[in-house]
C-alpha cells in the first residue's frame, strides 16, 4: 500500500482543492489506483475543465445532425440512408517527444473513434504545425511525423487525402499534429457508448495491454519543460496491421445484433472507456482485472487501468452473444475476453486477485469533475495599417513578389508530404491533395464528400474573434470552391496555458468568432477536441483553432470543379470585393519579415452570399475551375491555378486607386477566382445579385503575365514552388 501524500497528489496533476473534492466523493482517502483514475478523468485532456464553459456556446444542431458532440465522433445525415461520421483530434505532445509513434498513434486513435460508431473510414486528413525551418529539431520532427502518418494510414488502407502544413517559430517547442478521419455508415446503424442491461457481459477486444502510454492523458494536460524528453515512455506504440484486423472484426460484429454499447480505449485507456460507458448508461460496471489480456508480467491494477496501449475496444454484449462474438474476433486473430459485467450500482468496481482494489461512484466522478470559468482578458486590437505603411520599403514588381511567396516555406508546394501518403487506396478519391478540398466518392454512387482542414493562426493571434470567424469561413469557402454544400464542422482547439488570462482570452475570442460564423453559415460543430498547455517553459504557441469541414456534392458529373486552369481561352473572374488589406498578410510576413496590423475583417453575410452564388454557378456548369482566395491574396491564387493545370494566364493591370501590390496580394476575405467559357452569363448573374465580380484576364500559354510587359514562365514559377521542401528535407539526411 502506497501512502497518498500531498506530493503524490501533485504528481497526479490534481490541485489541493480538486483532491478535496475526491475526498468528499469517496468519503475516505483513495488508494493509488483510485487516485490514478480521478487523475486521468479530471485531466484537461479528458474532462475539458477549462474549456467546457466556452464550448457550450458553439452551435451543434441542424436538421441533418444525427449525433453532435459527446460521443466518439459526430454524425450527419448525407441522404440515401447514409451517414457521415467524422472527428479531428490532437496528438501534439506525444508527436514532439516521439514523432513517428506519436503521429502514427494519433491516426490510429482517430480511426477508432470513427469505426467505433459503426462507420467504415473512407478518408484521413491532417493539420500539421512545425517550428521555424531554422530550428534544429524541425527537420527531424517533419520527417518523423510525416512518416508516422503515412506508415499508419497506408498500412491500414485508408487514403490520406489532404491537410495543412505550416511553419512558425511559435511551434518550436510544441508542434501540433491534428488528425481527422471521415467514415460512412448506414444512418440507421450508428453505435453508441451507453452501457445497458444489468448482468450483460463487458468484453475486451483487440491487442493486449502493456505499460506503454501510462499517464498519456495527464502528460497531454501539462506544458513542456526542459525535461520533456524524459516523457518518452508515455508515448504509445501503434500497430496498423492489428488495427486493420480490429476494424474488420468490429464491422463484422456490428452487422449482427450483438452489441449493446462500444467504446474505443483512447486517452486513459480502460479507465475512460469503462467510466464513460457506465456514466452514459446510468449503470455500474464491475471488472475483474485478472481477466484483462496482458503482454507484460507483473502489471498492477494502476498500470492496467491507466495504460494507453493501442488497438483496443471495450464492448457490452447482449446475453448469449459472447461465443458468437468470440468466434469473430478469434478468426481475426485478436484477443477476446469477458472481463466484467454491467451492474445496477452506478459504481466502478475493480477486482484483482479476489480483492476489491477500486470502488468509485461513477456519477460524481463525472458530474463533479472540475469546471472552471477561468479569468480572461481580450486580446488588444492591433493598430490599423494603411497600404502605404505596409508597403514602406518594399520595391518590387508583382511577379518578383509572387516568385518569392510561392517559393517560401509558408506557401511552397506540400507535394513532398502528400506523395508519402497513399491517397488513392480504396479507389474512391476523386480529387487528390493540393486542391481546395479533397473529394471522395460515396462508393458506387455519383455523390461525394468534400473534406478540408483550415486555420490561419497569425490572424487568430492578432484578433482571436476575427481569426475564429475566418477559420470557419475559409473551410466553408474551400468546400464551396469544389462545388460542395458545406454541412458540418469538427474542430481542434490548440492553445497555450489557460491559467494565463491572455491565453484564455485567445480561446474565448476564437470560440466567439467560430460560433458566430457557424451560426451564420449553417455549419454546426458536431465533434472536436481541445488541446491546452501547448507551450514550453512559459512560451505558448499561436492560438490555432483548426477547423475540419465536411460537405456534400450531389452529382460529381455536374456539380464539381477543380482549382486548375486546364484549357486556354477561359475568362478569369474574381468574385468578391478587393480592398487590398495587407494586415497580417503573407506579403508582409515573407517579403518584409513582419507580422503587423489587424487581420482582414470577415463579413459573414457577404461570405454566405458570395459562396452560395459561386456554388450555384458550379452546380449549373457555368464554371470551368474555381479557387478560393486566401494566403497570399489574388495573384497567389491565380498562380496556384496555373500551376495546377499547367496553363498560363494573361492578367490585366488593375484599374483602381489601390496600390498594385496591395491589390494583388491583399488578403480580403469572401473572394473566389473562377474561370469560365461564359463570362457574360456569370457577370450578368452577379450584377443581378449585387455581387462584386470583375474580369481580370484570360487563360493560355506557358507564362503568367501581369500587365503589358511583366511575365514569368510557369516552369520558373513551378521550380520555385516545388523545390523548397524537398531541398530542405534532403539537407538533413535521414529523419528517422
Amino acid at each position: 500500500m502506497i501512502d497518498i501524500t500531498p506530493e503524490t497528489v501533485a504528481e497526479h496533476g490534481l490541485t489541493t482543492e480538486e483532491y478535496g473534492r475526491v475526498l468528499a466523493i469517496m468519503g475516505r482517502e483513495p488508494n493509488l489506483t483510485e487516485l490514478g483514475i480521478f487523475s486521468v478523468m479530471w485531466s484537461e485532456h479528458c474532462s475539458y475543465k477549462s474549456s467546457k464553459f466556452w464550448l457550450k456556446k458553439l452551435p451543434t444542431e441542424a436538421p441533418w445532425v444525427i449525433c453532435g458532440p459527446g460521443e466518439n465522433a459526430g454524425v450527419i445525415d448525407i441522404g440515401d440512408g447514409k451517414a457521415c461520421v467524422f472527428k479531428m483530434e490532437s496528438h501534439n505532445h506525444p508527436s514532439f517527444i516521439e514523432p513517428y509513434q506519436g503521429a502514427a498513434t494519433g491516426v490510429g486513435g482517430i480511426l477508432r473513434d470513427v469505426f467505433t460508431m459503426g462507420a467504415r473510414p473512407v478518408a484521413n486528413m491532417n493539420a500539421l504545425r512545425f517550428g521555424s525551418p531554422d530550428h534544429p529539431k524541425t527537420r527531424h520532427l517533419v520527417g518523423g511525423v510525416v512518416a508516422g502518418i503515412g506508415g499508419y494510414g497506408n498500412c491500414i488502407g485508408v487514403p490520406t487525402v489532404g491537410g495543412e502544413v505550416n511553419f512558425d517559430s511559435s511551434y518550436d517547442g510544441n508542434i501540433l499534429v491534428n488528425a481527422m478521419t471521415v467514415g460512412i455508415a448506414d444512418a440507421d446503424r450508428i453505435f453508441y457508448s451507453a452501457a445497458a442491461g444489468i448482468g450483460n457481459a463487458v468484453v475486451y477486444v483487440g491487442s493486449k495491454t502493456g505499460r506503454d502510454g501510462i499517464h498519456g492523458a495527464t502528460m497531454a494536460s501539462a506544458e513542456f519543460d526542459d525535461d520533456s524528453e524524459e516523457k518518452r515512455p508515455t508515448v504509445q506504440v501503434g500497430d496498423p496491421f492489428t488495427e486493420k484486423l480490429l476494424l474488420e472484426a468490429c464491422l463484422e460484429l456490428m452487422a449482427t445484433d450483438a452489441i449493446v454499447a462500444i467504446q474505443d480505449m483512447g486517452a486513459a485507456g480502460l479507465t475512460s472507456s469503462s467510466v464513460e460507458m457506465s456514466d452514459k448508461g446510468g449503470v455500474g460496471i464491475q471488472l475483474d482485472l485478472d481477466l484483462v489480456p496482458m503482454r507484460e508480467d507483473g502489471m498492477t491494477p494502476y498500470e492496467i487501468m491507466l495504460s494507453e496501449s493501442q488497438e483496443r475496444m471495450l464492448m457490452v454484449l447482449k446475453p448469449g452473444r459472447e461465443d458468437m462474438a468470440r468466434t469473430i474476433f478469434e478468426k481475426w486473430e485478436l484477443d477476446f475476453a469477458v472481463i466484467g459485467r454491467v451492474t445496477n450500482t452506478n459504481r466502478l468496481v475493480l477486482k484483482w486477485h479476489g480483492d476489491t482494489v477500486c470502488d468509485i461512484p461513477v456519477p460524481p466522478l463525472v458530474a463533479e469533475a472540475p469546471e472552471y470559468e477561468r479569468s480572461w482578458t481580450p486580446t488588444p486590437a492591433a493598430p490599423e495599417m494603411s497600404a502605404d505603411t505596409a508597403l514602406q520599403g518594399i520595391d518590387a514588381t508583382p511577379l518578383t513578389v509572387l516568385a518569392q511567396l510561392v517559393g517560401s516555406p509558408d506557401l511552397c508546394s506540400r507535394r513532398w508530404v502528400w506523395e508519402q501518403y497513399d491517397h488513392m487506396v480504396m479507389g474512391d478519391t476523386v480529387q487528390r491533395p493540393g486542391g481546395d478540398a479533397a473529394v471522395v466518392r460515396i462508393h458506387s454512387t455519383d455523390r461525394a464528400l468534400a473534406i478540408t482542414t483550415d486555420c490561419t493562426p497569425r490572424y487568430c493571434l492578432a484578433d482571436p474573434v476575427e481569426g475564429g470567424k475566418q477559420a470557419v469561413a475559409e473551410a466553408w469557402r474551400n468546400l464551396t470552391a469544389v462545388g460542395a454544400q458545406p454541412l458540418a464542422v469538427t474542430d481542434n482547439m490548440n492553445f497555450g496555458n489557460p491559467e494565463r488570462p491572455e491565453i484564455m482570452g485567445q480561446f474565448a475570442g476564437c470560440i466567439m468568432g467560430m460560433a458566430e460564423a457557424c451560426t451564420t453559415l449553417d455549419f454546426p460543430v458536431v465533434s472536436g477536441n481541445v488541446s491546452l498547455y501547448n507551450e514550453t517553459s512559459g512560451t505558448g504557441i499561436m492560438p490555432t483553432p483548426a477547423i475540419g469541414g465536411v460537405g456534400l456534392i450531389q452529382d460529381l458529373n455536374a456539380g464539381m470543379t477543380r482549382a486548375a486552369f486546364d484549357e486556354s481561352g477561359l475568362t478569369i473572374i474574381v468574385i468578391g470585393d478587393t480592398q487590398g488589406h495587407l494586415g497580417r498578410s503573407m506579403l508582409l510576413r515573407v517579403i518584409a519579415n513582419r507580422d503587423a496590423g489587424p487581420p482582414p475583417p470577415i463579413d459573414l453575410a457577404v461570405e454566405r452570399r458570395n459562396g452560395d452564388f459561386v456554388r450555384s454557378l458550379i452546380t449549373e456548369s457555368l464554371v470551368a475551375c474555381c479557387h478560393d482566395v486566401s494566403d497570399g491574396g489574388l495573384l497567389v491564387a491565380v498562380a496556384e491555378m496555373a500551376l495546377a493545370g499547367g496553363t498560363g494566364a494573361t492578367l490585366d493591370s488593375p484599374e483602381t486607386e489601390i496600390q498594385a501590390l496591395a491589390w494583388w496580394f491583399g488578403e480580403d476575405q469572401g473572394r473566389y477566382v473562377l474561370a469560365t467559357k461564359g463570362p457574360d452569363a456569370v457577370l450578368e448573374r452577379a450584377a443581378a445579385s449585387e455581387i462584386p465580380a470583375s474580369t481580370i484576364g484570360t487563360t493560355g500559354g506557358a507564362v503568367l503575365t501581369v500587365g503589358s510587359s511583366n511575365s514569368i514562365p510557369l516552369s520558373d514559377l513551378r521550380k520555385a514552388h516545388e523545390d523548397w521542401l524537398p531541398a530542405y528535407m534532403a539537407a538533413g539526411g535521414t529523419t528517422r
